[in-house]
């Protein structure tokens, strides 16, 4: 069974996924890296989302949190992350959050600022080959 075939779904469904242009997603990113580059991307996208989805639950299971919304937000945008769907926009959300997070939570900023950092980061890089982006938004090889 050829890669191809397996992410058929994805490709029958596109319509339902793409939130904008396919050009528009091809001229944030030349290509979707592969190889080593892509394997850090996605383990630096899985590394996020599961840091961001526990944080979520820590905060929700405690009462006297005085953020809830930034983390129930970054949360939902981990679960987007790690499959690594809209990767640009989410990134850039769960950034905002985090610095929001960072700024407003009166213990230690440091975790916060990190996640920001990570999640930028990939933001700007790109998903990688091992995402939805890639096979949504990238290079189509036509057969004549």
């Amino acid at each position: 069974m050829s890669s191809a075939s397996n992410f058929g779904l994805f490709r029958s469904h596109r319509s339902f996924l793409t939130v904008c242009s396919e050009d528009v997603l091809q001229r944030l990113f030349s290509t979707f890296a592969s190889g080593w580059p892509g394997t850090g991307l996605l383990l630096q996208r899985i590394v996020t989302a599961i840091l961001l989805v526990r944080f979520c639950i820590l905060t929700l299971t405690d009462p006297s949190s005085p953020v809830i919304i930034p983390h129930v937000i970054a949360g939902c945008a981990g679960i987007l992350f790690i499959v690594g769907l809209w990767t640009p926009f989410v990134g850039t959300l769960i950034a905002v959050m985090e610095l929001w997070i960072a700024v407003a939570h009166i213990s230690d900023p440091w975790m916060p600022i990190v996640l920001a950092t990570l999640s930028g980061t990939a933001a700007m890089i790109g998903p990688g080959a091992w995402s939805i982006d890639a096979r949504l938004f990238g290079r189509k090889h036509i057969q004549t």
